[in-house]
């Protein structure tokens, strides 16, 4: 019975985890995931899942409630008349269900969606890539790898314990579940290191909706590089007029407003590179994302030195989203495609909407640097 319970259990999980696999791109569009993720785990509301029922033959000329009995007739309420005020339906409710998903389950999934690659590893420091050794033990496998040794000792404390083991003739004999076989497991070996830098623009001329653009979209590429990368560093900047390092919480929920002053979020990170992640023992990925909307071309000017001369050449990959803004001019989008039109470090993408997020998404993560 436990079995079969296990097996129900498994199958359920396949059906909700292909309803998501569906409907992943909508998911894409929800900044509601956001909030609902756990340390490990996104809750995400499936609105209608279709399992098998038992249901009643239409055909059939009598069954249940098709007897006997007289017009108004009360079943089951006593004399308590009903109160619905609309007509009688003859379907079932749909009924919101929360899942969980891990992580790494949704990482994949973005992955298959979207067809993006494994990210090469460059360095060797702190992040670990999976490496199977055979460590372990298995009551199933191919005979080539079974364990000699395990599968004596299991047949000598099976007969010992049934009283079958004379000493004076030691002979052991073998039985199908005495055999044991090795198994790999998987151990994590330091094969890269790396760190993310999300920046984003929260002065006054990025608006919520824009704001909740790149929250949304920073949480996937967040979600695939840390399946990527096991152990990799992540650090968040926002800026006005000003820049500043903030934790995650802050990053994904401020509210802010201000004047807009590029370089200051470059400088920092480029202090921060300095400070802490040398370029040639980290692999270092930058993300960008505002509106466009510089405080002068001047400061245009100083950020393209920056990116030249500091930040681009150490950096893996430089990505540029600018989110499409009533109030923003989109001008700096324009002016990084003049400066680094043949560089393949820097990718710059136009995110017009909700709907641009998946191709924004592909453009930044589909070469794999």
């Amino acid at each position: 019975m436990a079995q079969r319970i296990d097996q129900d259990a498994n199958r359920f999980k396949q059906i909700v985890r292909g309803k998501v696999r569906a409907h992943l791109r909508k998911f894409m569009q929800q900044g509601e995931l956001i909030g609902r993720k756990g340390r490990d785990l996104v809750s995400i509301p499936i609105p209608q899942i279709d399992l098998p029922h038992f249901a009643l033959d239409p055909n059939q000329a009598r069954g249940v409630g098709q007897g006997e009995g007289e017009v108004g007739d009360v079943v089951g309420m006593g004399d308590r008349p009903g109160d619905g005020g609309g007509q009688a339906g003859n379907t079932a409710g749909r009924h919101i269900l929360e899942v969980d998903i891990t992580l790494d389950e949704l990482a994949e999934m973005l992955g298959e969606e979207l067809a993006l690659p494994d990210i090469r590893d460059r360095g060797a420091k702190n992040v670990e890539s999976p490496v199977s050794r055979y460590t372990g033990i298995s009551t199933a496998g191919p005979d080539s790898m079974r364990h000699f040794r395990r599968t004596y000792r299991e047949a000598l404390k099976r007969q010992i314990a049934a009283g079958e083991y004379d000493p004076e003739r030691p002979v052991i004999s073998l039985i199908r579940r005495d055999v044991r076989y090795r198994a790999s497991r998987p151990t994590y070996l330091p094969t890269a290191s790396a760190v993310i830098v999300y920046m984003m623009d929260v002065s006054g001329s990025m608006g919520d909706e824009q704001k909740e653009i790149v929250r949304i979209e920073s949480f996937w590429i967040d979600t695939w590089l840390r399946r990527q990368y096991r152990g990799l560093d992540v650090r968040y900047i926002v800026h006005d007029a000003e820049a500043r390092l903030v934790d995650p919480d802050t990053f994904y929920h401020t509210r802010e407003s201000g004047g807009t002053v590029i370089s200051s979020a470059y400088r920092l990170c480029n202090a921060l590179i300095d400070r802490h992640y040398p370029p040639s023992e980290w692999n270092i990925y930058l993300f960008h994302f505002s509106d466009g909307d510089n405080w002068s071309q001047g400061d245009t000017e100083e950020c393209v030195k920056l990116l030249r001369e500091e930040l681009v050449p150490r950096t893996n990959l430089f990505c540029y989203g600018q989110v499409e803004s009533p109030y923003g001019t989109g001008q700096f989008l324009v002016d990084l495609k003049e400066a680094f039109a043949d560089d393949p470090r820097v990718v710059l993408s136009a995110i017009e909407n909700k709907d641009a997020i998946c191709r924004s998404i592909k453009e930044f993560l589909g070469r794999g640097r």
